[in-house]
């Protein structure tokens, strides 16, 4: 083993755990101040759920020998036979645990990302139990069949650190929480502006920073892969925040500061695919196309009248399947190469099969999920029209972000 690439993965991991707080910030403050405490809660809790969920049994379905091509068993449940001291099979060169506690990063900020669907509305109760419920039933499977052995891979779709894993399957999960959730009483019709514009830029500015390892990460070494996998990740954001801010100037007459930081988050979103697969100038070309669909899409879904609270299909999902298939369209044009034996137009079929999949499947199970709550938990998953008037803050934790 080595240490460097040890020492590497383990701080990649710290970086990637800091983007769940980061997450906080940005959607803490974009929510209203009667629940920003609730929704940081969300995330900071999603910490404390997968961390444990993870290490009894999520990492092991999600990593496990393989079962058919669909999920892993539990032969490494509770961690067993996952050494600290030995490699395990997905890298000679880090400890079986290492890569673990990578893995876990990725588990814990996906399910924090949909969160973001019922922001405002959601019982504190009914979310506990979504979390568990997602990240093994949407999760789990989901990695395993990209990234621990399952059928996807082995097809040959590409997905260097989650654009299918964790941003497609988050954005449509959270397509569907917000179908099924409903809409925020006055959605539309009453002022739902961020409250706090510097936290969103805060939040944005820590997963940019924790991007790095997320990506980079990805590389599972510290070499040549990790460091083009930083330089497109910089430079495909950059090109999407640039972006975004253009076409709100252009469309809304003024150039947003809450637009500059989801342009660039959308543009951290469709480079993971490709990170370790493209050079810098295709990364530019995926951040220019992320700051207009994903735009686009946030536009699209607002006049459907869905109310996605703070546009996680919009930037994580459209620009998750985005960051795919351009995966597939410059895949080894500046760095790395197309598969011995396989064509582009092949490249390009395998990443739409990964987006169909992972998109049908994060749509199918989440809505599921929540309709099973819906009947499960007593009142529904809704808080109250006077609970959602009050605020999460007090109704769902008697406390309030603010003292004024």
């Amino acid at each position: 083993m080595d240490s460097g690439d040890t020492a590497w993965i383990l701080a990649c991991s710290a970086l990637v755990l800091l983007m769940t707080p980061g997450v906080a910030f940005f959607y803490g403050g974009l929510v209203r101040r009667t629940n920003a405490a609730a929704t940081m809660m969300h995330s900071f809790m999603t910490i404390g759920i997968v961390g444990v969920v993870w290490v009894l049994w999520g990492y092991s379905l999600a990593f496990g020998p393989d079962i058919g091509g669909v999920i892993g068993s539990l032969e490494w449940i509770g961690l067993r036979g996952v050494s600290a001291t030995e490699a395990g099979p997905y890298s000679d060169a880090i400890p079986h645990q290492a890569f673990m506690i990578f893995q876990a990063m990725f588990a814990i900020i996906t399910p924090a990302l949909v969160t973001g669907a019922f922001a405002e509305r959601m019982k504190f109760s009914a979310f506990v139990i979504f979390i568990v419920l997602w990240v093994t039933l949407v999760y789990a499977p989901l990695a395993h069949w990209v990234w621990g052995g399952g059928w996807l891979g082995s097809l040959g779709a590409l997905d260097f650190a989650g654009g299918t894993v964790v941003h497609i399957s988050a954005g449509m999960g959270a397509l569907a929480a917000a179908l099924l959730v409903g809409k925020r009483v006055g959605f539309q019709i009453e002022s739902m502006a961020p409250h706090n514009v510097p936290m969103v830029v805060l939040g944005a500015s820590l997963l940019w920073f924790g991007w790095f390892g997320f990506n980079a990460g990805s590389a599972l070494a510290a070499d040549g892969v990790a460091t083009n996998a930083f330089v497109t990740t910089n430079t495909a954001t950059a090109a999407a925040l640039v972006t975004w801010v253009a076409m709100s100037w252009l469309f809304d007459k003024k150039p947003s500061v809450v637009g500059a930081a989801t342009g660039a988050v959308a543009g951290l979103v469709a480079i993971t695919p490709a990170a370790g697969f493209v050079g810098p100038l295709p990364a530019i070309i995926i951040g220019l196309g992320a700051g207009v669909v994903c735009y686009g899409a946030v536009k699209l879904l607002a006049k459907l009248k869905v109310d996605d609270s703070l546009a996680v299909w919009g930037v994580h999902g459209i620009g998750g399947v985005w960051g795919a298939l351009a995966t597939g369209l410059f895949v080894g044009i500046g760095f790395a190469a197309l598969a011995e034996g396989v064509s582009r137009g092949e490249q390009i079929l395998y990443q739409l099969i990964g987006i169909g999949a992972s998109a049908g499947w994060a749509f199918v199970v989440t809505a599921l999920i929540v309709l099973v709550l819906r009947f499960v938990i007593p009142g529904g998953v809704r808080v109250s029209p006077d609970e959602e008037a009050v605020g999460l803050d007090l109704s769902q934790h008697g406390e309030q972000a603010y003292e004024l």
